[in-house]
């Protein structure tokens, strides 16, 4: 997939702050980068849910 929201090293900054990594207890997401340039690319073209393309899940 190509990764046009966030580069590598925003994304390290920002991990760690995340919830739902493997070390919290209950159940966690399976991409909380995707989830995230998901947010970033609605907020970014004001484009409503349902326009969300698939590449984002």
């Amino acid at each position: 997939m190509d990764r046009n929201v966030l580069t590598d090293a925003q994304w390290a900054k920002i991990e760690p702050h995340c919830l739902g990594k493997p070390s919290d207890p209950g159940r966690s997401g399976k991409d909380n980068r995707l989830f995230l340039e998901a947010v970033l690319w609605i907020v970014r073209t004001g484009s409503p849910w349902r326009d969300l393309p698939e590449r984002f899940g």
